[in-house]
């Protein structure tokens, strides 16, 4: 039988093991996943206790039209309870928790503003419009800053929009096109949010625990401690891997060799969390700018030489652009959820999210419906926030985020709120664990064509590229659903399986959700 091998364990390799086995009949024994860590999930990370308090690197949203995440999790029995899916799951979460902001910007006065207008000139909307009708050939390289005027980023549907997904004004016109075609049916709702959601817990254990369960009682395997540094090719034309080098932690190279026809290689090339760090309530989070990412030197090597493997250095080679940095607190009484229930006027994890829009940090925060950890104990609570503008002095903490302790930057961010009177309760009863990460928004920067590699490449017989840094035509990076749909497309195509991908949805294709979007423009 032939044997599949996955690099990297993030959720493009899981869903590429999963497709195999629901869709392509491979038996789970066949599939080997190699993880440099000693942990599953890549980005899908949330891990920690109350005693030490909770963290993760990030927490992903979803709407309706993630159509292949759906799909897929529509087979994987969920962690609540396996007699239903991931799949029904979250949409039952999102019928009990519906989300609708009533603060979705705050002032610098403490004070929530009028963010139902979206504050355009005419000149934005026609420049919006503008990009949204532009070829993507006409931008390569071109930022999101040299198409718009200094204006547009002062407008309020610039800090909706930009902190809803991490956008900065140096990153790519393209990557930005590409997220107003594909959310334009969240044009209407981009003040309140409404349409946008969260799995029951967080993606770890609403998605990639029950996923690795399932995987794993087929019979998929996971090396963990394992880092692949090199492929090694047929000679002769034509792109064929027959062997793998890899290194256990502390031990030697070893070379797997694929000698059957239709053994296959599906690579995670790159990665946003890679060289993520951590703080504590009273350290600070040490940028790693070693690139010692066993995803980020794997690409490397594999593209020297090889224009059709992309071009990582356009991803990771500019860490000043790509980093910004997150935080988890977890508290141990009710003091702060009950008074941010009372100024943001909706209960944790119906409001969506919350940016702090004159914040020198550029301040973004989400109160979680609770509990958001499986094992969370009554009494305890997790909420989260980011900071855009990493490297900028704070309004009440005078120093920059990277330079701050947990306890900093959330003193930080109490300055903001109408009830900083209240920091040292607050403070007390919170634990504060913050994360840098290098490469987070990487996927998002200045890009040509030809700089991601195709799932597929030209000639591959048995290679495949997945997760965030391979190319899939008009989908959006920064998606549990990009990865998931780059796994499919590799599953399918690499098995020649008489299956389409699931469809995209595209709302640039229904008229009726073009005229809200120019209606809301005009708000």
């Amino acid at each position: 039988m032939s044997t599949y091998y996955f690099v990297g364990s993030g959720i493009a390799s899981l869903a590429g093991a999963a497709y195999l086995i629901r869709d392509g009949n491979v038996v789970g024994k066949d599939v080997v996943i190699f993880e440099e860590s000693k942990e599953y999930g890549g980005a899908l990370d949330a891990r920690g206790s109350p005693e030490t308090g909770y963290f993760m690197s990030g927490s992903r949203m979803f709407e309706s039209k993630y159509n292949c995440t759906f799909d897929l999790m529509s087979s994987i029995p969920s962690a609540s309870d396996p007699a239903i899916s991931i799949t029904e799951e979250t949409y039952q979460a999102e019928r009990d928790v519906p989300w609708h902001n009533h603060a979705r910007l705050v002032d610098r006065d403490a004070k929530i503003a009028n963010f139902h207008s979206l504050g355009f000139s005419e000149r934005d909307r026609l420049d919006l419009i503008g990009l949204m009708m532009t070829p993507e050939r006409k931008l390569d390289s071109k930022r999101i800053d040299q198409w718009f005027t200094g204006a547009f980023f002062e407008t309020n549907f610039w800090f909706e929009w930009c902190t809803l997904f991490a956008f900065q004004p140096w990153h790519s016109a393209i990557e930005l096109r590409r997220y107003l075609r594909r959310f334009i049916q969240h044009f209407s709702a981009i003040d309140t949010q409404e349409g946008i959601f969260r799995t029951l817990y967080n993606q770890y254990d609403s998605i990639a625990a029950p996923l690795v369960k399932w995987l794993t009682e087929k019979g998929v395997r996971i090396e963990f401690d394992t880092t692949v540094f090199d492929l090694d090719f047929a000679e002769g034309p034509g792109i064929t891997v027959n062997g793998i080098y890899s290194r256990k932690t502390g031990g030697d190279r070893v070379k797997v060799t694929l000698f059957l026809p239709g053994d296959c290689v599906f690579v995670t090339n790159g990665s946003m969390t890679a060289d993520k760090a951590f703080g504590t309530m009273d350290s600070v989070a040490a940028l790693d700018r070693g690139k010692r990412s066993g995803a980020w030197n794997l690409w490397e090597t594999l593209a020297a030489g090889r224009p059709e493997f992309g071009n990582p250095a356009a991803f990771d080679a500019h860490v000043d652009e790509s980093v910004w940095e997150s935080f988890t607190v977890t508290v141990n009484d009710a003091l702060f959820f009950d008074l941010m229930q009372k100024f943001s006027g909706s209960a944790p994890g119906r409001g969506g999210l919350i940016t702090f829009k004159d914040s020198s940090w550029l301040i973004t925060v989400s109160i979680f419906h609770q509990p958001y950890y499986e094992a969370q104990p009554p009494g305890v609570s997790v909420w989260w926030g980011y900071g855009l503008h990493y490297d900028k002095p704070g309004d009440y903490v005078k120093k920059p985020m990277a330079q701050c302790t947990g306890r900093e930057i959330l003193e930080e961010v109490l300055g903001h709120l109408p009830f900083a009177d209240r920091k040292d309760e607050i403070i007390a009863a919170s634990t504060v664990i913050p994360c840098v990460m290098p490469y987070i928004t990487s996927q998002f920067l200045e890009r040509k064509a030809g700089d991601r590699p195709a799932v597929v490449p030209a000639g591959s017989t048995n290679l495949a590229f997945i997760g965030q840094y391979c190319e899939l035509p008009d989908d959006v990076v920064f998606t549990v659903e990009y990865s998931i749909r780059a796994a499919q497309m590799a599953v399918y195509s690499l098995l020649k399986l008489d299956k389409k991908p699931t469809p995209m949805y595209k709302g640039t294709e229904d008229p009726r959700v073009l005229l809200q979007a120019l209606e809301t423009m005009h708000r």
